[in-house]
């Protein structure tokens, strides 16, 4: 691998020595890189003059570069983030958690040295990820109307319960009284529908799940469905404005607005080293298979 970018938000000052022996290795590997414009920003001022000429900030500097690969440096919103500018470029993102362990996110900042290793000898694999993709009869998240995790349906501050009434593939669902509803990729379905309820997906399934956040009916339980659906939603309330979510964004939404939520005709890919899986990662995050009766 030749050349790649480096993506971040923002850096902590104990995560500045990891991020020099990152830059240290790239060079001895002889890897021509790009640091994201307002990461670069973030960084002291002798990197910023270090690397002012050697910087990337759009998807159009993706698709002009075409690097082999985007290196994510932060937790599992950073990565939400990433996507929003690689798209449809098929670059695949590598997430180094320079936080808390994530689910996506999964390389620990300790591990960086033996990452690049594998990286620049090509010891990975890719997987591809579905995305979620919004259409709407208003303009809603611009250009990138995608999500990797979720599509969620909201209330707004502490306005009383909303009614979301959901259709598949135009064929009536169920009326959900609740403070909201998730719509969940596979990859999504270990955030925030998980700590609504809802069930672990493995990231290779077909499927998509529906999670009510808060239900006023005890019946209601989340369901999973074949991801060639197509799921419209009308929402009402009294309070006339609504929030609507594509992962980390949000755009204020009406009763008028029709939305609906289909499976995106691309997907991302995102590098999987070894030794770590989708199983030793929920293994790790939910202290699976540990006895802690005692």
């Amino acid at each position: 691998m030749t050349k790649l970018l480096i993506f971040g938000q923002k850096i902590k000052i104990e995560d500045l020595t990891h991020l020099l022996g990152l830059l240290v290795q790239l060079n001895e590997n002889r890897t021509e890189f790009w640091i994201f414009k307002e990461y670069l920003d973030e960084l002291p001022e002798d990197l910023q003059n270090k690397y002012k000429d050697k910087t990337w900030a759009t998807y159009e500097d993706i698709i002009r570069i075409r690097p082999g690969c985007l290196l994510s440096l932060g937790g599992d919103g950073t990565i939400l983030q990433a996507v929003t500018l690689v798209r449809d470029s098929k670059v695949p993102i590598l997430g180094i958690n320079m936080g808390r362990l994530g689910f996506l996110a999964s390389i620990e900042k300790k591990l960086i040295p033996d990452a690049i290793y594998q990286l620049v000898n090509g010891s990975y694999e890719v997987e591809e990820r579905s995305l979620l993709k919004l259409d709407s009869t208003e303009n809603l998240f611009g250009e990138i109307p995608i999500a990797l995790n979720d599509f969620t349906i909201l209330k707004r501050d502490n306005s009383s319960m909303i009614t979301i009434h959901t259709y598949i593939n135009g064929d009536f669902l169920n009326s959900y009284w609740a403070d909201g509803l998730i719509v969940a990729s596979p990859t999504g379905s270990t955030g925030y529908s998980l700590s609504c309820g809802g069930p672990i997906i493995f990231p290779d399934s077909s499927s998509l799940v529906i999670t009510p956040v808060a239900p006023h009916n005890l019946n209601v339980r989340p369901i999973i469905i074949p991801d060639h659906s197509v799921l419209t939603f009308e929402v009402e309330g009294r309070s006339e404005n609504f929030l609507c979510t594509l992962d980390s964004r949000k755009e204020i939404i009406h009763s008028r607005h029709q939305l609906a939520i289909r499976k995106c005709e691309y997907t991302v890919r995102l590098i999987q080293l070894q030794p770590v899986s989708f199983l030793k990662t929920i293994h790790t995050k939910l202290n699976w298979g540990l006895d802690q009766r005692n």
